[in-house]
This record gives C-alpha cells, sequence and structure tokens, in this order.
C-alpha cells in the first residue's frame, strides 16, 4: 500500500512538474500576448441568464478539442453546491460523440465575468468572460494568456456582421482573429 501511495505521489509529481514547465514554456513563447495591455472582461455576467447551451461557433486550436470534429457545444448548469457544472461535447470524425464533465467556480464575485474551471482536479484553467451580447446571444471567452479564445453563441450559427464585429474587438483584445478556427455545426 505504502509502495502504491509513493507511486501515485511520484506520478502526480510529475504531472505537476509537466504542467508547470509547459505553463512556462506557452508564457515564454507567447511574447505578442505579454506586449499587450491586461486584459480585461465584461463588467457583469448574470450567471442565471449564462446558463444553458451554448454552440462553439470558433476557437484557438487547443489540445483539448483536438479530436473534435463538429457540433461542439458547451452546457451550464447551477450545481448544489453554488459551483457551475459544464459539460462539454463534440462528434469526432468517427460520428461518436465525445464528452466531459467539468466543475467552475467564480472567482470574481463582482463580476462573475472570472472563473476558474476544472475538468481534471487538481488542475484548473482561467476562463474569462471578454464579450457578452446584452441578450446573451453570444459570447467571447479567453484567458490572461491569451492562448486559448472561443466564440460561444445560443445558436449553431452567427450572422457576418456580428462575428465581424467580435473578430474587430478581439483583436483590439490582443488576439490575433486569423488564428481562430471555424467549427463546423450540424443543422439543428
Amino acid at each position: 500500500m505504502m509502495r502504491k501511495t509513493a507511486q501515485s505521489l511520484c506520478w502526480l509529481g510529475m504531472g505537476l512538474a509537466v504542467a508547470v514547465t509547459g505553463v512556462a514554456v506557452a508564457a515564454a513563447a507567447d511574447g505578442k500576448a505579454s506586449e499587450a495591455p491586461p486584459l480585461q472582461t465584461v463588467g457583469k455576467v448574470d450567471l442565471q441568464r449564462y446558463l444553458g447551451t451554448w454552440y462553439e461557433i470558433a476557437r484557438y486550436p487547443n489540445r483539448f478539442e483536438r479530436s473534435c470534429d463538429s457540433d461542439t457545444t458547451a452546457q451550464y448548469s447551477f450545481r448544489p453546491d453554488g459551483r457551475i457544472e459544464l459539460v462539454n461535447a463534440c462528434r469526432k470524425p468517427n460520428g461518436e460523440t465525445k464528452s466531459v464533465r467539468g466543475v467552475a467556480k467564480v472567482v470574481d464575485p463582482e463580476t462573475n465575468a472570472k472563473l476558474k474551471v476544472t475538468f481534471f482536479w487538481p488542475f484548473s484553467g482561467d476562463y474569462w468572460v471578454l464579450m457578452l451580447d446584452p441578450e446573451y446571444r453570444y459570447a467571447v471567452v479567453g484567458e490572461p494568456r491569451r492562448k486559448y479564445l472561443w466564440v460561444l453563441s445560443r445558436t449553431p450559427r452567427l450572422d457576418a456582421e456580428t462575428y465581424n464585429t467580435i473578430l474587430n474587438r478581439i483583436e483590439k483584445l490582443g488576439y490575433i482573429p486569423s488564428k481562430l478556427v471555424a467549427t463546423q455545426q450540424s443543422d439543428q
């Protein structure tokens, strides 16, 4: 039993070392983000209105969604403990659905625009709401290092004018619009 516990702690330590190294390398390699001013979130998020289903319209490429081919969604709901449950789902190239559950907690209760999300304990990531339509029809989510970015909508598609407005705004926030990859959504 003692040997198994020591092995588990060793693996955990190695995992943390790899994660910390990855963060340091990403920060050093992402010089563009360090030149940008500090990232600002929206002034206020009504979490009750934010709950529900969001369709991914576009994203920065990331390792979490590497096997996702289309139909990527995020479903948010309150948990009994006051935190938020997330269920991210997508369709893989073979047609199978892939999903993962996570938990988010608000870290800025004044605005509700900054959350910490955990999909695999003990690791968590920043989830900052950077843009939010007044009617909660679309949102843009990122994180302070500008390594990740998602454009979300309540419908599977956004009109071109709205999408272009988003692209202009994210560029002003220090993101690179040309890095976005469009998400294919089937007709729902």
